[in-house]
């Protein structure tokens, strides 16, 4: 059996929500609460996006001796997906006005219970029980389910904590606030925020700052020592606006390595040591390193990493401590013990260009590290005409031409790598947690891209649950013509050539819808430039091999 807190006093604040501090008394009043509120079957899929509320969520499922699931988003298709499942979930929400269609929903309203005298009863829970399913979404975009027991959870933590705490010359992490831009519900973002606080230690805002204003606002309203739980994207972005930063203790990073140059900026911004977190979503947090001072990575704990060889070639293995099994990871490593690597990009990441091999992780990392690249990401098309692969660059760079950032990757990158186009664009597409997804980028690249006669494809899942099929029509659900021309006109909008072509606002020329589109569907949208720079786009709608709709979409007739 494994308490839900870590020894602490009970009367300290475990959060901060709008700069109150809330007691861990308070915590577990409010946790018993909700839990006798709870249905009696489950999992929970815990939504809220109040830290405070979600912590509470946790604690009161796993009182009820039920799992949660966390989904990477609340969108209406992902939702639809879980239950879908059959198993009974229902989703646990702090927002009134959230839509969860087809879901028992239960609305944690805060405070939930009154405050409590003296010590109060911490619950212990089965070592072995699944206590979390963290989901992912993989390249189809249907969520994978990683299951995690409680010893896990509370392994993870206790591996963490003497590491953290000896980069920061600290005896323990009590009295440390963490202040995050990580959404709860990843795994980054739950390990470093709630469960610090929970098993560590320590304490968390209730809050999830995103603008660099609010973030400073937030570190603002807890006192020190205070920590920023964030991402390499948030980070620079932060550094990037100028927005003057209350002083913290560390800060904490993770989703992708840090250039030296971010980190070194990042401490002398923020004043407190910068600290990046190696793992992901199977293995939880495995390893630290402090950027400014090493490029080499420390496991946690009792941890061991070894180089496996196979017919997929070269894999390394992580093992020991709180891991479960034997788990590989998607990277390339250089060991220099079992403790000790270095990172050299994802496996997934190794391209080949004229011979010789690298990975768009480096490339990206030395795109990045250029003053004035606010954001970028290099990307390899598929279909090369010549047989000659061509990489290009996608830069946020308003201040930089492409010569100059052309001129600054020729000092950082072998000639083969540098690439030919720097295409200037607003933004990336990333995911809330700052990742880049491979499948988002691709899309974007190739509207990017589009010119003059070229074919742009584009991808969208139909919602199971989707509000129109309640009318359209009971029995035999049928999406709208209207919302099938809403997503192709939506795919136009992504896309800079067909912008240019239509307008801002184009006429829809003519429309055919050919067959039923239902709950569920995956459509397929493929735009087609017509010849000659005054023509239109014809559009084509596919589910599966089926033509659902077609039609033409053209630039709107000038009045006289």
């Amino acid at each position: 059996m494994l308490p839900l807190l870590a020894a602490r006093d009970q009367a300290a604040p475990i959060a901060w929500r709008h700069g109150v501090p809330v007691s861990g008394r308070r915590f577990l009043a409010d946790a018993r609460q909700l839990a006798n509120a709870l249905p009696e079957d489950g999992p929970a899929i815990n939504l809220c996006s109040d830290r405070y509320a979600f912590a509470v969520g946790l604690a009161a499922a796993l009182i009820r001796g039920q799992a949660s699931l966390l989904p990477p988003d609340a969108r209406p298709d992902t939702l639809a997906r879980l239950h879908e499942s059959g198993d009974g979930c229902y989703a646990l929400t702090d927002d009134a006005a959230l839509a969860t269609p087809g879901l028992r929903r239960v609305l944690v309203e805060l405070p939930v219970a009154s405050d409590a005298e003296g010590e109060a009863k911490v619950p212990s829970f089965d070592a072995m029980r699944h206590a979390v399913s963290l989901l992912t979404s993989g390249s189809t975009g249907v969520p994978q389910a990683h299951a995690k027991r409680w010893d896990t959870l509370v392994g993870d933590v206790a591996a963490a904590v003497p590491r953290l705490s000896a980069l920061l010359g600290r005896p323990s992490l009590e009295g440390l606030t963490l202040v995050a831009t990580v959404p709860v519900q990843h795994s980054y973002g739950l390990e470093s925020s709630v469960l610090l606080a929970l098993l560590g230690g320590a304490a968390f805002d209730s809050g999830r700052p995103f603008f660099p204003a609010d973030i400073a606002q937030a570190l603002a309203a807890v006192p020190r020592p205070r920590a920023l739980v964030t991402t390499p994207f948030h980070l620079k972005t932060l550094l990037l606006s100028g927005v003057e930063m209350p002083q913290v203790d560390f800060v904490l990073s993770a989703t992708a390595p840090l250039s030296p140059q971010l980190a070194a900026q990042a401490e002398q911004a923020l004043g407190g040591p910068m600290i990046e977190i190696y793992g992901s979503t199977e293995t939880g947090q495995v390893a630290a390193r402090r950027t400014t001072q090493t490029d080499v990575w420390e496991t946690f704990g009792e941890i061991r990493v070894r180089a496996e060889h196979g017919k997929a070639g070269e894999r390394f293995i992580f093992e020991g401590d709180f891991v479960p099994e034997p788990t590989a990871m998607a990277d390339i490593l250089e060991l220099q013990d079992e403790r000790h690597f270095r990172l050299l990009g994802r496996a997934n990441d190794l391209i080949h260009v004229a011979g010789r091999r690298s990975s768009l992780g480096f490339l990206n990392y030395h795109l990045n590290s250029i003053p004035g690249v606010q954001d970028g990401a290099f990307w390899l098309p598929e279909d090369v005409a010549d047989g000659v692969v061509r990489p290009v660059a996608f830069v946020v760079a308003p201040e930089l031409s492409h010569d100059a950032i052309v001129a600054q990757l020729r000092q950082r990158l072998e000639a083969v790598f540098v690439p030919r186009r720097v295409v200037h664009v607003r933004s990336l597409p990333r995911e809330a947690t700052g990742k880049l997804g491979v499948r988002a980028l691709a899309e974007f690249a190739r509207a990017q891209l589009a010119g003059e006669g070229d074919t742009v494809s584009f991808t969208h899942e139909v919602p199971q649950d989707h509000p129109c099929f309640a009318g359209h029509f009971p029995g035999q659900p049928l999406l709208p013509g209207a919302l099938i021309l809403a997503e192709v006109r939506e795919a136009i909008a992504r896309v800079p050539a067909l912008v240019a072509r239509l307008g801002a606002e184009p006429t829809l020329a003519a429309a055919k819808f050919l067959a039923p589109v239902g709950p569920g569907a995956s459509l397929a949208i493929q735009l087609v430039p017509e010849a000659g720079a005054a023509g239109g786009v014809r559009f084509e709608v596919r589910n599966g091999e089926v033509v659902a709709a077609s039609g033409r979409w053209t630039r709107p007739v000038e009045p006289a």
